[in-house]
């Protein structure tokens, strides 16, 4: 029988999740600013959001703020993660997790959320679809492993709260 110490730390294939998380952050920013900037600094946000403008896009404004609300509270979500990491915190996991569901989520309903500001454009264009993909291709391989993986729950157990019923039964 194998100790549950030869499972601890962050070894095997928990070095790719902890390469993944650590370069999140990154590309969150400068995806994000790529996307962005432009909007702001080429006269296309005033064009799409002044009503009296012939490019105007009602709602586009708030899909934008949303989006950029999302990507920011997403860049903060995966800073968290570096941390939880790094720290062996239990929450790793469950946080893990959950940034992927939420992301599984947004992309697709973002894309449709886009489709009522500009009704012309396909739902999935190939940039959506293929991000969409890379999610899911990382949520079938990873999800599974934070679930069942010996190595997961053996790393992963710092500032857990301590559970009195188990000692008093």
């Amino acid at each position: 029988m194998t100790d549950n110490n030869d499972y601890k730390g962050l070894g095997g294939w928990l070095i790719l999740v902890g390469i993944g998380i650590v370069i999140s952050p990154f590309r969150l920013l400068i995806t994000s600013v790529s996307l962005y900037r432009p909007l702001f600094s080429d006269g296309s946000w005033e064009a799409l959001t002044t009503p009296s403008s012939q490019h105007f896009a009602p709602y586009f404004d708030t899909l934008i703020i949303g989006e950029m609300c999302f990507n920011g509270l997403m860049f903060l979500a995966s800073a968290y993660l570096v941390y939880l990491y790094f720290s062996k915190h239990y929450l790793f996991p469950k946080v893990y997790i959950g940034i992927v569901v939420a992301s599984l989520i947004f992309i697709p309903f973002d894309a449709w959320l886009v489709t009522f500001v500009f009704p012309d454009e396909p739902m999935f264009d190939p940039d959506t679809m293929k991000e969409f993909l890379k999610t899911v291709v990382a949520a079938v391989i990873w999800v599974p492993y934070m679930l069942v993986s010996k190595r997961v729950k053996a790393t992963f157990v710092e500032h857990k709260p301590y559970n009195y019923s188990q000692v008093n039964g």
